[in-house]
């Protein structure tokens, strides 16, 4: 599948590779890129993640939404914090992301109306048990990313991604090395997935392609 895309961004990702990550999510529902983003890119979005948690201008990051909301720490230990572009390479990034978003809804006709994603810093010993980002029905986040930031991600790191077919452990679909520069979309209310423990530091931006959606009368409801 050929599509094309603007040029002024491409500096910054790999463009022939919006290819293969459409192809995946038509014919398995997830795409893993690896060399994605372009290295300094991939340097300078690190260097701010680690800042900010150095600086505790990270939030302990939580389940459920609205007044379900709260800290589950057995089974969620990272901590976030929202891209709100404020850094040259938050604008980049968030750039780059429009223009994946525009190949999808050209590609496959996903309506896909924004973006948005937050740091996610996971210290040793943390994981993220089986979840899944969306629930049919409820389906403002339609398809999941996540890119990640750590450089020479050692064998015995930890921290992998596992996707899932379904709710059932032996249906393992792949496990994703958090190695910088990787690239990973997937359907957010088709593939469960989890965050194994890490035995280091693991770095990431988790992001969501959204579609503007209705439910009960509200808009683009909370998520």
């Amino acid at each position: 599948m050929s599509i094309g895309l603007p040029h002024q961004r491409e500096r910054f990702y790999n463009a022939a590779a919006i290819d293969t990550l459409l192809d995946g999510l038509v014919e398995h529902g997830f795409a893993i890129t690896e060399h994605f983003l372009d290295a300094e890119l991939v340097d300078a979005l690190r260097e701010e993640l680690f800042s900010l948690e150095r600086n505790a201008a990270l939030d302990n990051a939580g389940i459920g939404r609205g007044n379900e909301h709260q800290l589950r720490r057995d089974i969620r230990g990272d901590a976030i914090r929202w891209l709100d572009q404020e850094s040259l390479a938050q604008r980049r990034y968030l750039a780059v992301m429009d223009d994946v978003r525009e190949a999808i809804n050209r590609g496959l006709y996903m309506g896909l109306f924004e973006f948005e994603a937050h740091f996610a810093h996971y210290p040793p010993g943390t994981f993220y048990k089986k979840h899944l980002d969306s629930f049919r029905g409820r389906a403002n986040r339609v398809i999941s990313s996540v890119l990640y930031l750590n450089r020479d991600w050692p064998a015995d790191g930890g921290g992998e991604m596992a996707l899932y077919a379904s709710d059932d452990d032996s249906c393992e679909l792949g496990r994703v090395i958090p190695e910088a520069g990787t690239f990973v979309c997937f359907l957010s209310d088709t593939i469960p997935h989890e965050v194994l423990p890490t035995r280091l530091p693991r770095a990431s931006i988790a992001g969501w392609f959204r579609r503007n959606a209705s439910l009960g009368g509200v808009v683009d409801p909370d998520h």
